[in-house]
């Protein structure tokens, strides 16, 4: 009895473990679509974001320190904007990019080397 309890629950451990290694693929839909490119990666002087399609809403682009402090702000983001980085200390940025609705579509981080 003692010997069928422990197959039981060896028996269980093997398949849960093994279930639990599975990884389900990403279908192509789930993959978020890159709207905004940034370049260069790290920066030094300016770094520009461009849009890698035409969109017809419009997006808003914000610039957040690493602390979460907000230090750059554009409501109407154009296809392409180079921001100068002088005022900007070296470090990590996050980015965000906003629709109409105030929904983060795209996020990312930078780096400002100096």
């Amino acid at each position: 009895m003692i010997k069928l309890f422990y197959i039981l629950i060896f028996t269980f451990g093997i398949n849960f473990t093994s279930f639990a290694q599975i990884r389900p693929t990403a279908s192509p839909l789930a993959t978020p679509a890159n709207l905004v490119k940034f370049y260069p990666n790290p920066a030094s002087a300016v770094i520009t974001f461009e849009f890698s399609k035409a969109s017809d809403s419009q997006y808003a682009i914000q610039v957040f320190n690493f602390m979460g402090k907000k230090i750059y702000d554009l409501p109407k983001m154009p296809t392409r904007i180079t921001i100068n980085l002088e005022e900007f200390y070296r470090g990590i940025y996050i980015f965000q990019v906003r629709d109409r609705a105030g929904t983060i579509v795209q996020s990312g981080k930078f780096q400002v080397v100096k």
